[in-house]
């Protein structure tokens, strides 16, 4: 499969069975599939999203929303689980104002999951625990 480096964006070719085993980007040395949340922003949201063929879950929100504020740690947490088998992102809404509008984001925080080639295939609005997310992206 083909993951895009969140580091330097080159794309890297990664066996599907190697997914979950930490693999590194040939150019720059960094994980590819740390399963840790990424901070993505309109300079390198659409290379990385369209660059996966993982799936990828964005979350849109903003520093002054307290359900975006509790739900970090357990999209962290539920970016653990999925380590390998979908990159799960960030992206302030506040700051990347050209994305959310390109979206259509009106609440905060709202999760989008992007398929193949940057594929819109869902979303949903509001505060999730990390075993919903982890349940909604299967």
């Amino acid at each position: 499969m083909i993951v895009t480096c969140p580091h330097c964006l080159t794309k890297n070719r990664v066996p599907a069975e190697r997914a979950t085993q930490d693999p590194v980007c040939g150019k720059c040395g960094q994980a590819l599939l740390a399963g840790q949340v990424l901070e993505l922003g309109e300079h390198n949201f659409d290379a990385i999203v369209a660059g996966s063929e993982l799936p990828v879950l964005v979350d849109f929100w903003a520093p002054w929303c307290g359900p975006c504020r509790m739900m970090a740690p357990q999209f962290e947490q539920a970016a653990r689980q999925l380590k390998g088998r979908a990159l799960l992102v960030k992206v302030n809404s506040d700051q990347a104002q050209q994305l959310a509008q390109r979206y259509a984001i009106r609440s905060i925080p709202t999760l989008i999951q992007f398929g193949n080639g940057g594929r819109e295939v869902q979303r949903i609005s509001g505060a999730l625990q990390a075993a919903q997310i982890v349940g909604w992206m299967r």
